[in-house]
């Protein structure tokens, strides 16, 4: 039976600031991230997101709580996780003398590394990443977008068996951002497990399995994408831009219309499915013009939205 990629228990950690109170970034954070699964964490800037892929990979020990990674202690453990996991963040930082293959070729000899090995390892992933004609380039010379594609080649290196990607697509352009997502999803096809923080929503919903929400070190919320949009009730949204007189008071009695909002020539309702309650609002149109009517259904930026309240 395989075992979890992440089993955490009562997780906490703080940190003490000079002159200032401990400040507590993570509050008893239990999680369990199946192998295999593409695993999401979502929230504000400060919600503990980059402090628990920092716990997560053994680059630093939470104050309380237990952590098995692959099954194993991350405590006592921690030098046999290392060699099975690896991690990309959004601010890369590599020797700046060095060439992009140079790098490599150093991060692969720290991975134990020799040899027709080392030189396999680093000539695969200059290529599924595209930097062949960037391999003379020293790091400091790099644009923005470079440095993350290398960050991800050197997190590839190894072949880990769970991989942190921290903003793994900030800087980068959409064409290359997307064959990121790409290789994603190629990794999550091959067994591997894939802990992922992000503020891009859109990306978050096409690529994670299950996704955490942080808000101010907890946990308020953990599902699918689609569950976390029942859960929330967010309703697809229909909104009616239209010319004449509309009674619209009838339909906030309505039970499967969530909310009503009106203003002057336009109508915004948020409904729990629209095909059935879209025939109810147009009849209060009746006596007006309706000139656009658009359905959208709820993503996660709205349960993003909803949950950072």
């Amino acid at each position: 039976m395989d075992v979890p990629a992440i089993e955490a228990q009562g997780l906490c950690k703080s940190y003490k600031s000079f002159r200032r109170p401990r400040s507590v970034v993570l509050k008893d954070i239990s999680l369990k991230i199946e192998p295999g699964e593409i695993f999401g964490l979502l929230g504000p800037n400060g919600s503990g997101k980059t402090t628990l892929i920092s716990i997560f990979s053994t680059l630093i020990y939470p104050d309380r709580g237990r952590l098995k990674v692959l099954g194993l202690d991350s405590r006592k453990s921690r030098d046999a996780i290392r060699k099975v996991i690896n991690i990309s963040t959004a601010k890369p930082n590599f020797p700046w003398s060095l060439t992009v293959r140079e790098n490599l070729r150093h991060y692969a000899m720290l991975y134990g590394m020799y040899g027709p090995e080392l030189s396999r390892a680093v000539a695969d992933v200059m290529d599924a990443f595209a930097l062949e004609e960037y391999r003379d380039v020293t790091f400091e010379d790099l644009s923005t977008g470079l440095k993350q594609r290398l960050a991800l080649a050197k997190a590839m290196l190894n072949r880990p068996k769970l991989l942190f990607l921290d903003e793994p697509t900030t800087g980068l352009d959409p064409e290359m951002a997307n064959k990121t997502r790409q290789l994603v999803r190629s990794i999550h096809e091959d067994g591997i497990s894939v802990v992922l923080s992000t503020h891009y929503m859109p990306e978050a919903e096409v690529l994670c399995d299950r996704i955490a929400f942080l808000r101010k070190g907890v946990v308020v919320a953990l599902d699918t994408p689609q569950n976390l949009k029942g859960h929330l009730r967010l309703g697809e949204r229909v909104v009616i831009v239209y010319e004449g007189p509309a009674d619209l008071s009838r339909l906030k009695e309505d039970p499967g219309i969530m909310s009503v909002k009106s203003e002057p020539g336009r109508a915004e309702f948020v409904v729990d499915k629209s095909s059935e309650s879209l025939d109810r609002i147009v009849k209060q149109f009746s006596k007006a013009r309706i000139k656009d009517i658009a359905v959208k259904e709820p993503d996660l930026e709205d349960v993003f939205l909803e949950l950072a309240r």
